[in-house]
């Protein structure tokens, strides 16, 4: 018994009916080709696991594929075109993302709001680069969940298109290798299951592949006997079997000799390559403002800290590198670290204990957030909880937080964090100094001119760093007075910058507090070879805090300090502040001499206006710029969403671009009956897109009968006959009557439109149908021969079901009225 598929054939009106065998996707095959592509996509996805950092990756991950398999399967089943696809796709993405990527902007954890298509839009856009610019694991950023649900999505979608539909269903391993590549570069240097991968990619993918391709060989739509059918399969499963023994030998091969062969050095990924992009310039030290907190602030509660151990001191920011000027943090500089973004989890180089320190902000504001120890994850709390977990960074090697947003009163926040036993003295001055750790380079014009002298004088004859640091710091105790400029004190002026240390240290009797004291012992120990770092933050007075008691710092607990690397304790704190009570006191104010105002040497600002951007002089533009619409931020935001937007309309906008200039050269270009002729291609080509073709070789009146079938009499008769009569007639037809032909033409299309649901209007504006083939013109142009052969050698391959659309023989035979 003989069986003959047919792709499609005419009825007796001459239209196509969708006839012969089932889409692949409902056959058992289909099957078979759903569970090997859900099999190689998990495996693409596995590659996520040690980004993320835990489980958290499978619910976006797995969502988008099969999201994307389903839309891949309907759009087989129902043979919808590359474009209905892509629509499909797109409105999936944005009805689904919210459940499967951005549950929290979710009403119910299902339905999608405004704020779920804002993340999403922007997510599509500036996902990847926040994604391999922020540090693992990725657990702590959940809005981060759009890159693997987006690129699952997309990837599931395309191989799921191919492997059903193509006539060469092994080009469905192309995204399937681009996803895992992309995954490979968004992770890290740390693999997943690369042996599962590779046998999973490798042998199933492979083998699948080469079934795919015997069985395209062999053709779908041939003439099969049972005899045939029989030795097919025979042929199918030697081949199965031939290609997985030497899958199999190769696998073993390449596990064998993997060690050998593969690079020692790690694999490349995005995150290594990229410099998180977070501007430090544009914001101040906070050494800039101590005196404000000491002198000002005294007696203000800033913020409160429960769970802070014994002796632990809070850190408002670490400062490692000096412009003659200010002592202010740096990223992405020698031995300065980089500040990363911060979440719920930061990844840190040893499992040491844990300990959660809360902090509630009370009159406190900046953008430099008060931390403890190192800092392992840090979890926002309150109304500002989104915004601050978007624009945390951390800086694990100076250990310093930054919040973009800065801080206020009513922020609270809870911190992991590791907080190491500070050591003795005794047990500094009894170890060594690390002298080959890197600090930010120091330029020489900006050391103030008596550092090296006076560091000589202080440090003697020692040698040992050790030996040379607390002698440093005992000569600056030695013969320093403690001064904040408090009533009662000596008067100490403001400011670290290189002139106000050079006057400290050039005085036999230095007057400073800790601003003054900390900055020149790092800078004269840097000039001695030590490397150190001022530190800036905040502890109580010993004694002061019962353990177990929230500490509630005050403007009075500012301080500054040294850290020096230590072998075996790490960056040790090193405080150069003479006793407040061990000094001279001020002289009396009779003694005391003043100077005329007028001759009071200009006291220079602690910080340039150019070196502290957002800073003016005239206090009242501030308040106007503080008032003043962010045009920028708004254009940022519009574009964010429009230009993705635009992208996603562009093919729908070509495709309507290509219509309006056929039509506008039908009616334009050519003879008056060429234009005439052009006219009744419209209506035909409107119909076309609308679901009814004209049968091919049909002429213009048969053309009409077809369409009467479908549509009635819509006046499309009429104009076929008009059409016949400037065609063949004698005269050619006048300008007035070509534009009264197509005043009849835009009338006939109307009511073609209007006999149809508003859904088959829109799809029918976008539809390719009557741009496959020809120009337009009802000549030969040769595209069809090239454009059919090369959609036959595409992956996608020809459209399934029905014959192709009207060819030129459907505008009828110009020559005559004949066939």
């Amino acid at each position: 018994m003989t069986e003959v598929h047919t792709p499609g054939a005419p009825d007796t009106h001459g239209t196509t009916r969708r006839r012969g065998p089932a889409p692949r996707a409902l056959t058992r095959a289909g099957l078979v080709d759903g569970a090997v592509l859900v099999l190689l996509l998990a495996a693409v996805a596995v590659g996520f696991g040690p980004v993320w950092g835990s489980a958290g990756y499978v619910l976006p991950a797995a969502g988008g594929a099969v999201v994307g398999l389903l839309v891949a399967w309907l759009g087989a089943w129902r043979r919808w075109p590359v474009v209905t696809v892509a629509a499909v796709t797109i409105a999936a993405y944005f009805v689904l993302g919210g459940a499967l990527a951005l549950p929290g902007t979710t009403l119910a954890g299902v339905v999608p709001t405004l704020d779920t298509v804002r993340g999403l839009a922007l997510g599509s856009v500036e996902g990847w680069k926040e994604f391999v610019t922020s540090p693992p694991p990725m657990l702590s950023f959940p809005d981060l969940a759009v890159v693997p649900y987006l690129l699952m999505l997309v990837v599931a979608v395309v191989a799921g298109t191919i492997a059903w539909r193509a006539r060469f269903a092994a080009w469905a391993m192309l995204p399937l290798a681009a996803g895992l590549v992309t995954v490979i570069l968004l992770g890290t240097v740390e693999a997943a299951l690369p042996v599962a991968q590779g046998l999973v990619l490798g042998a199933v993918g492979l083998l699948w592949s080469a079934l795919r391709v015997v069985e395209g060989r062999l053709g779908r739509h041939s003439v099969t006997t049972e005899a045939s059918t029989e030795a097919t399969r025979r042929l199918r499963w030697y081949r199965f079997r031939t290609g997985a023994m030497v899958l199999g030998v190769a696998a073993v091969v390449a596990a064998v000799a993997a060690p050998a062969l593969l690079p020692a050095d790690p694999r490349t990924v995005l995150r290594e390559e990229i410099t998180p992009p977070l501007d430090l310039h544009q914001y101040v030290t906070p050494l800039a403002s101590f005196r404000e907190y000491a002198k000002d602030e005294r007696e203000t509660e800033l913020f409160r800290v429960e769970g802070l151990p014994e002796d632990a001191r809070v850190r408002l920011a670490t400062l490692d590198s000096y412009d003659g000027v200010v002592f202010a943090a740096s990223s992405d500089q020698p031995g300065s670290g980089v500040f990363t973004r911060a979440g719920a989890e930061i990844a840190t180089a040893d499992d040491a204990a844990r300990r959660p320190v809360t902090v509630q902000v009370l009159d406190y504001s900046g953008p430099w957030v008060p931390d403890v120890g190192a800092v392992t994850g840090i979890d926002w709390q309150g109304d500002r909880a989104a915004e601050h977990t978007a624009g945390t960074y951390y800086n694990g090697t100076t250990e310093t937080l930054l919040a973009t947003g800065g801080v206020a009163a009513g922020d609270t926040y809870e911190l992991q964090a590791q907080v190491a036993p500070q050591p003795s003295e005794e047990d500094l001055r009894a170890g060594e100094i690390d002298t080959d750790v890197v600090l930010p380079p120091l330029p020489e014009e900006v050391v103030p001119a008596s550092t090296g002298g006076k560091a000589g004088q202080f440090m003697g004859e020692a040698t040992d760093p050790v030996e040379r640091l607390f002698a440093l710091r005992d000569g600056l105790v030695a013969s320093g007075v403690f001064s904040s400029g408090l009533e009662g004190q000596s008067f100490s002026r403001p400011g670290h910058f290189a002139a106000r240390i050079d006057a400290l240290l050039a005085d036999e009797e230095m007057v400073g507090d800790d601003e003054q004291f900390a900055v020149a012992l790092a800078l004269m120990a840097r000039e001695a070879g030590i490397p150190a770092r001022v530190t800036m933050g905040f502890y109580p007075k010993k004694g002061a805090l019962e353990p177990g008691e929230p500490y509630t710092a005050t403007g009075q607990d500012v301080h500054a300090w040294v850290e020096v690397p230590f072998e075996g304790y790490g960056w040790a704190a090193i405080d150069a502040v003479p006793d407040e009570d061990s000094k001279v006191q001020p002289q009396p104010r009779s003694k005391q001499v003043p100077k005329p105002p007028v001759l009071d040497e200009p006291e220079p600002p602690e910080e340039p206006a150019d070196d502290i951007p957002g800073e003016t002089e005239d206090t009242d533009e501030d308040d106007q710029d503080a008032h003043r619409f962010d045009w920028g931020l708004a254009a940022l935001v519009v574009a964010a969403v429009v230009v993705p937007l635009a992208l996603l309309a562009s093919p729908f906008l070509v495709v309507l671009a290509l219509k309006a200039r056929r039509r506008t050269r039908r009616r334009t270009t050519g003879r008056p009956s060429d234009r005439v002729s052009g006219g009744w291609r419209e209506v035909v080509d409107v119909a076309t897109d609308l679901g009814t073709g004209v049968p091919p070789g049909a002429t213009r009146r048969e053309g009409a009968q077809a369409l009467g079938e479908r549509f009635g009499d819509a006046g499309h008769v009429a104009l076929a006959h008009r059409a016949d009569a400037s065609v063949f007639g004698g005269a050619e037809p006048s300008p007035q009557e070509v534009d009264a032909y197509w005043a009849d033409v835009a009338t006939v299309v109307g009511g073609l439109r209007s006999g149809v649901r508003r859904r088959d209007r829109w799809r029918a504006a976008v539809s390719l149908r009557s741009l496959r083939g020809g120009d337009g013109s009802g000549r030969p142009t040769g595209r069809h021969t090239w454009w059919s052969s090369l959609r036959a050698r595409l992956p996608w391959g020809r459209p399934s079901g029905g014959a192709r659309p009207h060819d030129e023989g459907q505008h009828g035979n110009e020559n005559g009225d004949s066939r």
